[in-house]
């Protein structure tokens, strides 16, 4: 007999070195698990903090005149709403329509469309113009108008549809924000510092070009602040021309020798104690409040400002001291979507109380539009129910059925290996490859339309079958052999055996496995842009073969879009789009363990 040897040095020293060994490989697991989960938990962070603020909306309170001659011109909105009601009364049930097809209710013109295209949106820019009167300049007016959106008189049209009486009375309502004024709200402008006037300040003027004289220096710190600045500029400047010097000599020598002089030149300006200095669009905006007006300072000493007037001033009597403020823009105006004039509205607004945050139901119930802030993903939505529709329908029954063939019935042979083998291929194949399987089947050869959830189904359908039929083939090896054959021993029959006990105690796992495949399908992209479904899609699709898209390819419409809101609505779609997921998965988890049969 050999001997163990278990308590000499050097076997506790190879005891000690394997439990060694095991702590590292242990440390090894939990530091890659670790790292997975920081990385996964960064990509969800960084999508919903950039996604969540798309799901609110800023809309302003707004007290809009209904004119009856912009609306109504020719005053025939009583005959229009009759009319109205009576086509309501005479159109028929959706079931109706769908087993005998429309009446000519169904198919007649809507007599409330002349009152659906009036310029409510144009109502509402006027009541904007006659909030800041005074306001003067075709750029002023579109600077200020850009802050609605173009489908600003929408809530405004719905409410006069519905109640005529509004017509001819000043309603308030929302009226929606455009995508920069959203984003300014959001926080994606610029930071505001805000202090008192510290002595007595007199403007000169009401409108247009105005000086404002202060009796002490109160504008000292924005001239301290201003000089820090232009010192930097100078560094910057004569750091490129030296640069410049040196890379290209002689060549560039009157250029280098005016970006030295113009540094010169504004050291030489920031020098004099009492130097005037010009603000440019590439330097913090200093804006000052004064007797209800704003006016944007282009030049200043340290007892005087000179600007101009953006929202006009309601007197020019002397101001006292804490009663006018100085505010910076600390973000220059050159690097905002928002000028200077839309800050100073957006801010008064604001502060007056006028703008409201809401959940944007929009996104959810709007369908795709060039304008973010009119964007939804409900044409996504529904185009990818549609597919998914046809996807499950095809699938479910074709790979249940062929795997409990190739499972229970089919010879073990080499046709039935290929099939196998080839099966097991399929699965791993690239999904664009199965695009452009459809693109040349079901669309160049049988001239299915394009874009359609229809040829997006078939070709999903093609994507998912073989997974489902493996998973399917997987659930049914999993039931005990014993209760087939408690089945045959009783006299039931292959078949009877297979579909009465079987199929029943796999059902769970085959359920299982179709929707992780239908969840697999909801998230593919590559091979929906081969049969064109990536086409800008505004309507809502009402059958299988309009025109559509899906949920993946909305997402990477909005994601190739330069506009920071469609980057936001982008996340949001991610969101929506994982939320599903995870619904489908969890409904898996759910019906695996719900149904789950120990032997």
């Amino acid at each position: 007999m050999r001997r163990l040897d278990t308590s000499s040095a050097e076997a506790k020293a190879r005891v000690r070195r394997r439990y060694r060994a095991e702590r590292r490989f242990k440390a090894y697991g939990l530091g890659a698990l670790g790292i997975t989960t920081t990385f996964l938990l960064i990509l969800l962070a960084d999508i919903l903090i950039r996604g969540i603020p798309a799901f609110w909306q800023h809309a302003l309170l707004l007290d809009v005149p209904v004119k009856a001659e912009t609306i109504d011109p020719d005053n025939k909105r009583a005959e229009m709403f009759a009319a109205a009601e009576k086509l309501r009364s005479e159109r028929s049930w959706w079931i109706s329509r769908q087993l005998f097809g429309p009446s000519p209710a169904d198919t007649a013109p809507d007599p409330l469309q002349p009152l659906r295209a009036a310029d409510f949106s144009g109502l509402a820019r006027q009541a904007l113009y006659d909030a800041f009167t005074g306001i003067e300049g075709r750029q002023a007016l579109r600077k200020v108008a850009g802050l609605l959106s173009t489908g600003a008189g929408d809530e405004l049209r719905d409410r006069v549809i519905a109640d005529a009486g509004l017509v001819g009375t000043m309603v308030r309502t929302r009226v929606l924000l455009s995508a920069n004024a959203d984003l300014y709200l959001k926080g994606e402008g610029t930071p505001i510092e805000t202090r008192p006037g510290k002595a007595t300040a007199t403007p000169s003027a009401a409108t247009g070009a105005v000086t404002i004289e202060a009796s002490g220096d109160a504008f000292a710190a924005e001239m301290a602040r201003t000089r820090e600045i232009v010192s930097k500029r100078i560094a910057a400047l004569r750091a490129e021309a030296d640069r410049l010097h040196k890379r290209a000599g002689a060549a560039a020598a009157t250029q280098v020798e005016q970006m030295r002089a113009e540094a010169a030149e504004m050291e030489t300006r920031i020098t004099q104690a009492s130097g005037e200095e010009t603000l440019d669009e590439r330097m913090p905006s200093v804006i000052v409040a004064i007797n209800g007006g704003v006016v944007k300072v282009q030049k200043l000493t340290p007892r005087s400002v000179s600007g101009t007037v953006l929202i006009p001033l309601q007197s020019t009597a002397a101001a006292e001291p804490d009663v006018w403020q100085i505010a910076t823009y600390l973000v220059p105006e050159s690097a905002r979507r928002t000028g200077d004039l839309e800050t100073a509205v957006l801010e008064r607004l604001r502060g007056e109380g006028r703008i409201e945050r809401n959940f944007n139901w929009r996104f959810f119930t709007a369908g795709d539009s060039r304008e973010p802030e009119l964007a939804g993903i409900r044409g996504a939505l529904v185009g990818s129910a549609l597919t998914l529709l046809v996807t499950l329908v095809l699938c479910l029954p074709i790979g249940v059925m062929a795997a409990i063939y190739l499972e229970e019935f089919a010879s073990k042979n080499r046709v039935t290996d290929l099939i196998e083998i080839n099966i097991n291929n399929l699965a791993a194949v690239p999904s664009i490859v199965f695009g452009l399987l459809g693109l040349a089947v079901f669309l160049n050869f049988f001239n299915l339309p394009r874009s359609a959830p229809l040829v997006g189904g078939l070709v999903l359908a093609l994507l998912v079958l073989p997974t489902i039929i493996i998973a399917s083939r997987a659930a049914l090896k999993a039931v005990p052999p014993s209760i087939k054959e408690a089945a045959l021993g009783v006299g039931a029959s292959h078949q009877q055996a297979v579909f009465h006990h079987v199929l029943p105690l796999a059902m769970p796992g085959i359920m299982t496995g179709t929707i992780i495949g239908m969840a697999h399908a909801l998230g593919e992209t590559a091979p929906l842009l081969m049969i064109g479904m990536v086409a800008f899609i505004v309507d809502i699709p009402g059958s299988l073969t309009s025109a559509a898209t899906v949920l993946p390819v909305q997402v990477f419409l909005w994601s190739d879009l330069p506009e920071p809101a469609f980057k936001m609505r982008t996340a949001a779609a991610i969101i929506v789009l994982l939320v599903f997921l995870f619904l489908m998965n969890g409904l898996a988890i759910y019906l695996r363990k719900q149904f789950e049969r120990r032997w």
